[in-house]
């Protein structure tokens, strides 16, 4: 690379001329002052003639502020993504952090808090990496379509300029992805230098183009072991019972799946699992439960809460009229799954059936944390916090796994319009053929994200959490 004109400290520009046929990586750091680096992005390129590319590069002086936002349901690692991006940012020369108090509903009311008065030590780092929930509080806030409705847009990029933000950091799911698509693409419509990054999140791990999501390691990892339990559990009397686990997950079925990671050794684990991919057919079910509870005292079934009739019927409002929707859809509330096949069971073959809901437990359960999925939200912060410094915008982090021997991921950046709104469902060759159980891939694919623990830091016998 051949410099023609370097710029000095308070320069706006530099310019630099390649070959037309050398491949130029950007963004290109430049250390300009001792105490604070600046970096660089390409602007614009010209044709200057004689085969060569001049391009003009901005100088980006990450001096400003930034703001960080929690949204959707909250995992045991998403405070361990707040982490990454606060320590990155800092690193990397960010003034002041700022937290959305309740997401992006918060910050539309001005309520924001200042991460570096909370956070100011190393201890408050590692008791918010082993907190469960959102520590900033979150929300299920739809922002509407800029192109229809731009009074929300022009109340929060007024609020970035008062705060001197240039950059947005939403860690969350699909939802939370369609914040940041609509917010980076308002900002370009209207030539805003702020930056946005999408970071993931969501147990349900059906964020597109990742290879899986921050939060679904750790609370496959509390699914398989409180279901080891229930086995053994059930084992105690011998008496002919079904036991149905009803394990989160709307349309997709990654969160039940992980109910096979429960076998080992020591565990057969579930006879049966159900997903949202394959439709419910009530006659199937009830003779395969029929052969099974016929060869063994206790039957262990693992349900998802989303499983559905051939015709798109929840099985849960078969139990329950509960119909109420989010801001994006979505029903709110499914719960009645496990009540409703463990009646069917009752009702139909006669036999000692019980029902347990896992419900927000998986979730919020940080003293089983996967130490894998707690580094890896840290590292999606941390390579957040990086796009953005290095002029990316309009971006979500996605994890990318290079090995399964050793297990092995790294971070990329995906456009976060390609992630926005859409689900990733469980492979169909990762389902038996009778639909009612994962086959050897699915255990393979999770198995890694659920290994290692994280110790909480116990105070009085009880974990010890950070709360504003």
């Amino acid at each position: 690379m051949h410099i023609l004109q370097k710029a000095n400290t308070q320069a706006a520009n530099i310019f630099v001329s390649v070959a037309a046929d050398v491949c130029f990586a950007v963004p290109v750091r430049w250390q300009c002052r001792a105490d604070r680096p600046f970096y660089w992005t390409v602007r614009k390129a010209v044709l200057p003639g004689s085969g060569h590319i001049l391009y003009d590069l901005k100088e980006v002086s990450m001096t400003k502020n930034i703001i960080i936002g929690q949204s959707g349901g909250p995992t045991a690692v998403i405070n361990s993504s707040l982490a990454g991006v606060y320590k990155a940012a800092r690193s990397l020369g960010a003034d002041k952090v700022y937290g959305m108090k309740y997401g992006i509903e918060g910050l539309l009311k001005e309520e924001l808090l200042e991460l570096n008065v909370l956070l100011d030590d190393r201890m408050s780092i590692e008791l918010l990496k082993r907190t469960p929930s959102s520590y900033l509080g979150s929300c299920r806030f739809k922002l509407p379509d800029p192109d229809t409705d731009a009074t929300p847009f022009v109340k929060l990029f007024t609020l970035f300029d008062k705060y001197d933000i240039c950059a947005v950091f939403y860690i969350g799911g699909n939802d939370s992805m369609d914040t940041i698509a609509k917010l980076s693409r308002y900002g370009q419509q209207v030539g805003s230098s702020v930056r946005f990054i999408g970071v993931p999140k969501t147990i349900d791990n059906d964020l597109c183009l990742t290879d899986h999501t921050p939060g679904y390691g750790s609370a496959a990892k509390y699914i398989a072991t409180i279901l080891k339990e229930v086995i053994r559990d059930s084992s105690v009397y011998n008496i002919r019972s079904v036991t149905v686990a009803e394990i989160m997950g709307r349309h997709a079925g990654w969160l039940a799946g992980a109910a096979c990671l429960a076998g080992g050794e020591d565990c057969e684990g579930p006879d049966l699992i159900l997903l949202p991919e394959v439709p419910f057919d009530q006659d199937k079910f009830l003779a395969r439960v029929d052969e099974l509870q016929r060869v063994k005292s206790n039957v262990i079934i693992a349900a998802s809460e989303g499983v559905k009739t051939a015709d798109g019927t929840y099985l849960c409002d078969l139990v329950s009229t509960a119909g109420q929707l989010d801001a994006f859809g979505h029903k709110a509330i499914l719960s009645g799954t496990s009540r409703y096949l463990s009646e069917l069971i009752h009702d139909k073959l006669q036999c000692k059936s019980r029902a347990i809901e896992f419900s927000t437990l998986q979730r919020c359960a940080s003293h089983l944390a996967s130490r894998t999925d707690v580094n890896e939200a840290y590292a999606v912060g941390g390579a957040a916090a990086a796009a953005a410094f290095a002029g990316e915008s309009g971006r979500m982090i996605a994890l990318k796994r290079v090995s399964n021997y050793p297990y092995q991921c790294i971070t990329e950046s995906v456009d976060v319009q390609q992630v926005a709104n859409l689900e990733k469902k469980v492979p169909l060759e990762w389902i038996t053929s009778d639909g009612m159980q994962v086959t050897e891939a699915f255990e393979e694919y999770a198995r890694p994200l659920i290994l290692d623990e994280v110790t909480p830091v116990y105070v009085n016998g009880t974990p010890r959490h950070i709360r504003l």
